[in-house]
């Protein structure tokens, strides 16, 4: 056999070419917007949040930036008024970004274009059930490589 015809390497390959055309797809939408990938990563996950805030460091692991990455993208959302800095109940020292109504907002500015985008390059070309598979492998496999991908989805408690 062929090492270079290795289903290994076409799997790779094929996943690395979808992610990247979809993403492009995205970025159009984005930068309409006013938001780079990771504004929009860090938004979204803000919003689909208990609380629609986290601590740093499970924002930073979500991500997969580092606390001083995460940390210059909280900076400049927050200078543009779309996140805002809640102290921990329970750490004095922490706080959780929050995302505030005006990042909600630039979020429902972006969103249905996003959304018709992913039906139209990715959901929409699967059967129901293809897609329930198709998601149901996709988190078996993240669980794998990313475990830390859902840090914080309990519930945070921001001091209020």
């Amino acid at each position: 056999m062929d090492p270079f015809d290795d289903p290994r390497l076409t799997a790779m390959g094929l996943f690395a070419e979808v992610y990247t055309g979809i993403a492009d797809k995205n970025r159009r939408a984005f930068a309409e917007a006013g938001l780079s990938e990771v504004d929009f990563e860090t938004l979204i996950r803000l919003a689909r949040s208990p609380g629609q805030g986290l601590r740093m460091s499970d924002l930073a692991a979500q991500t997969n930036l580092s606390t001083s990455g995460i940390t210059r993208v909280i900076d400049r959302l927050e200078r543009e008024g779309l996140v805002s800095r809640e102290a921990c109940a329970t750490d004095r020292r922490a706080f959780y970004p929050q995302i505030t109504e005006a990042g909600r907002a630039r979020l429902l500015e972006v969103l249905p274009r996003h959304l018709d985008d992913i039906e139209h390059w990715f959901t929409g070309l699967l059967q129901p059930a293809e897609l329930d598979r198709f998601l149901e492998t996709l988190r078996l496999i993240r669980d794998v490589v990313r475990p830390c991908a859902t840090a914080g989805a309990e519930e945070v408690e921001p001091a209020t």
